[in-house]
């Protein structure tokens, strides 16, 4: 069941997508589909921006992993 569309959207709405990486474009859509009551398209989303957050933290841990090997490389050469 579709729920009723609001005029608006609370402040405290977009600072929240806003607050969690979502951009203009990916915010003015969100609210697009507020107003059309379509709320499996803002899960779907949130679903898609969640994973893209999620990428960049696997991205992130394999880089850290690749610097502490290089450390532990080095510290093992430089070992005396």
């Amino acid at each position: 069941m579709r729920q009723k569309p609001m005029a608006a959207a609370p402040v405290s709405l977009v600072q929240n997508l806003e607050d969690a990486g979502c951009g203009p474009e990916l915010v003015k859509e969100f609210l697009a589909l507020k107003e059309t009551g379509d709320v499996n398209g803002q899960m779907r989303l949130l679903r898609i921006h969640r994973q893209c957050l999620l990428d960049e933290v696997h991205t992130g841990e394999k880089r850290i992993d690749c610097l502490d090997y290089l450390v532990y490389q080095m510290e093992k050469e430089n070992a005396v």
